[in-house]
């Protein structure tokens, strides 16, 4: 058996929101085993591994709630377009050129290391070819939930809405009881799935006791064509459908009236809010003050590095709070607390996996990170928690595990090879740029 002690300067759970000092977490396998002060884990536990982290700040690893890690291959490939011209002119014709078993796996293992990088344990995620994000989590170590994209209309990996689901639930069958993956259905938007498919969405997610990923009022635009459409707003849709009764991630949810705040309260409806992504696109500002304080879920995603253009979680989560204070013109807004929270325990209650991670706890999986504030730009450290949130930078992450084995490792990724990463990406740059 497997046992670490690690001795930070400060230990924050999470949950309770509290700030501990003098104290050590004790690894024991995979598993968190105890955290209690210093002089009793030294005692209690002569033979372990000690780590000592001096000026290190010990939290749980961030959930990066909505991503399509594969996309790192596009990453910059076009940029300062608006979301439709994006997707219809460049994004999916490259996509339909060149995505493969083979370009998911390379763009999600290098998604993978940037994240583990920047302290992220978990990604929701959202792509085809699941088989190859799953395979490429599991050879990373990496937390997983693999989001099945569902469309209408065809791609080089499926001909039409039967096929996708075909596959996708026999990814499901193939990776079960994989510990380090979890599986959602994934309709990519109201206006890419139909009323029928979403039907069958649903009847399955519940039968398979699955999540639902969906990308939701993004843009304007998708409302003013839903309107014209359907006669109603996507979500009215989505509702009169069943949708919100299943257990839901709405990605985005930019563009939100009282009445739908309201709604997504009622249902339970969890939102994944990607504020540098709909910026970039100029999608708008999310009501994330409103929707928090209507008892909404939400959590912080970076969505893909195509339109980010980087999964740097520490940047997502200060954003979230300066523009939650710039939006509502209230400086308490989003204090600093709440977006770490956001950034862990809401992301892991969102995947119905807060019973495993999120907060740090006896008997949680041990996906854990240091990050060293000891460096001139987070000086002098008051607060620990708000150094995290509004002057660390992701470079500061020293250490990373995940389910109890190191990942980064002062600094430095244990698993993954960069070499071949880099290799990687410069083949398919190669590949993608001519056309």
């Amino acid at each position: 058996m497997s046992t670490q002690i690690l001795l930070p300067r400060w230990l924050i759970p999470i949950e309770p929101r509290l700030v501990l000092t003098g104290h050590a977490l004790v690894i024991k396998n995979d598993l968190i085993d105890a955290i209690l002060p210093v002089a009793d884990a030294l005692a209690r536990y002569p033979n372990a591994e000690r780590i000592d982290l001096p000026e290190h700040a010990l939290l749980p690893g961030l959930v990066n709630l909505h991503a399509h890690s594969a996309m790192t291959l596009l990453r910059g490939y076009a940029d300062d377009l608006a979301l439709m011209d994006w997707l219809n002119n460049h994004i999916w014709p490259a996509e339909s050129a060149h995505v493969s078993d083979e370009f998911v796996f390379d763009g999600t293992q290098l998604a993978i290391a940037e994240m583990i990088r920047g302290g992220t344990t978990c990604a929701n995620d959202m792509y085809f070819h699941h088989g190859a994000v799953a395979r490429a989590a599991l050879a990373s170590g990496f937390r997983m939930m693999v989001g099945c994209s569902i469309l209408e209309f065809p791609t080089p990996y499926a001909s039409d809405a039967d096929q996708y689901l075909r596959k996708a639930l026999s990814c499901i069958d193939e990776f079960a009881g994989e510990s380090l993956l979890g599986f959602t259905l994934a309709p990519h938007a109201p206006y890419s799935v139909s009323d029928a498919t979403f039907g069958r969405i649903i009847t399955l997610a519940d039968k398979l006791n699955v999540g639902i990923h969906c990308h939701i009022h993004e843009t304007q635009d998708e409302i003013d064509d839903s309107l014209k459409q359907y006669g109603v707003r996507p979500l009215e849709r989505l509702a009169r459908l069943g949708l919100l009764d299943s257990p839901l991630i709405a990605a985005h949810m930019v563009h939100s009236t009282d009445a739908e705040i309201a709604l997504l309260a009622q249902r339970g409806v969890h939102v994944a809010h990607n504020p540098a992504s709909n910026l970039k696109l100029a999608s708008g500002f999310a009501r994330i003050t409103d929707q928090l304080a209507a008892g909404i879920n939400v959590g912080i995603g970076t969505d893909g590095a195509a339109s980010n253009n980087k999964l740097d979680m520490f940047a997502e989560l200060r954003l979230a709070a300066l523009l939650a204070k710039g939006q509502s013109g209230t400086p308490t807004a989003l204090p600093a607390w709440q977006a770490l929270e956001m950034a862990t325990l809401n992301g892991a209650r969102a995947l119905g996996w807060d019973d495993r991670i999120g907060s740090l706890a006896p008997g949680k999986q041990a996906d854990i990170i240091a990050v060293d504030l000891s460096a001139l730009s987070t000086q002098p450290a008051y607060d620990p928690v708000s150094q995290l949130v509004y002057a660390a930078d992701r470079n500061q992450v020293s250490h990373v595990w995940i389910a109890g084995v190191a990942q980064l490792a002062g600094g430095q990724l244990t698993r993954l090879k960069s070499a071949q990463l880099l290799a990687n990406a410069k083949r398919w740059q190669a590949r993608i740029a001519p056309r």
